[in-house]
């Protein structure tokens, strides 16, 4: 069993979540890896905008910044461009990520910095009253969409390898001991690796879904979630209401930050055959 209290500020516990949140599941598989991968403290940097995920920041013992809403993948960014070596995690939600921060999102891809980004996808803005977010399910219902959701949701995997994410992976509260593992892998890759952790919301979603308890909820992401190797061998309409779990893409390329330093090098290399 991992010691993970080391990595937790009891001074500001407990926390805010709301009964049955799977938002602590998904921090404890965070802790976990990063005990796994026994990680510099002093080295790795924690960063958030804002909702509910995003408070997480202020639990965990390490060089912690709570920014602003959608800005937590530019500060990340800044971090990482100044100084390298920083093990650089970014946690955020579902809107946080995708919509004040869609933009943020796909560029950080495109760029292929190294920051491992945790995305805690509960389906809904739950700190700020059940608001539909880009990642709410088609017909489900929020304070903004009583009578149901007529917008598409974004995939967030599939966005992240369009963008060009290099490692790219999907879990659950549910699965908590796999949900560990990708985030292992996730911080090992040196580019940018998103992991969508699926996480319960029984407060916000489950309630006015009538999905039921925060457990019944859990046993939905049990009873829906296939893993790759399963889905592969699975018929697209056996599928059909299921997502995919597990690693999904793993492509390295070259990092942002090491090909800006041999940027640098070779500029001086010329200035200096030119003097």
């Amino acid at each position: 069993m991992a010691n993970i209290e080391k990595y937790l500020r009891k001074t500001a516990l407990p926390h805010i979540w709301c009964p049955g949140c799977g938002n602590g599941i998904v921090l404890a598989s965070l802790l976990r890896a990063v005990e796994k991968l026994d990680l510099d403290q002093k080295k790795t940097i924690i960063v958030s905008g804002i909702g509910c995920s995003s408070r997480a920041s202020g639990y965990m013992n390490f060089n912690t910044i709570h920014t602003a809403h959608g800005r937590a993948l530019t500060f990340a960014t800044g971090i990482k461009f100044a100084n390298p070596e920083l093990n650089v995690i970014v946690i955020t939600g579902d809107g946080d990520s995708t919509a004040i921060g869609g933009n943020h999102f796909i560029h950080s891809a495109r760029r292929n910095i190294d920051i491992t980004t945790i995305v805690f996808n509960n389906s809904i803005y739950g700190m700020t009253g059940g608001q539909s977010s880009p990642l709410t399910p088609q017909s489900s219902k929020s304070s903004t969409a009583p009578f149901g959701q007529i917008e598409r949701s974004f995939d967030i995997p599939a966005l992240a390898v369009a963008a060009g994410a290099t490692y790219v992976a999907r879990g659950t509260a549910f699965h908590a001991t796999m949900l560990t593992d990708l985030i292992t892998k996730a911080i090992q890759n040196k580019g940018f690796s998103v992991v969508d952790a699926i996480t319960q919301c029984p407060i916000g979603f489950g309630r006015k879904n009538k999905m039921g308890t925060a457990e019944k909820m859990m046993q939905w992401q049990r009873d829906n979630a296939v893993t790759v190797q399963a889905a592969a061998k699975l018929a697209p309409e056996n599928m059909e209401g299921k997502f995919v779990i597990g690693e999904l893409h793993n492509s390295p390329a070259p990092e942002y930050t090491a090909e800006y330093e041999k940027l640098i090098v070779r500029l001086q290399q010329q200035k200096g055959g030119q003097a």
